[in-house]
């Protein structure tokens, strides 16, 4: 064995499968929590806004 290559399994996959399948899912993670925690605190139309009529003023007689 070389000084500086990485061990392999018998059937020559790299013995760091577990890690590869967790980075993966960090990464999927990183890349889909954000958007979805935006899609559900983003409203799907602007707020409206109710018009309020200023103050009655009653003349006096």
């Amino acid at each position: 064995m070389q000084s500086g290559s990485h061990p392999t399994s018998p059937s020559g996959q790299p013995a760091h499968t577990a890690a590869n399948i967790i980075g993966t899912i960090i990464a999927l993670l990183t890349l889909v929590l954000p958007l979805w925690v935006i899609a559900c605190y983003t409203n799907s139309s602007p707020p409206t806004v109710q018009p309020v009529s200023p103050p009655a003023i009653e003349l006096a007689d």
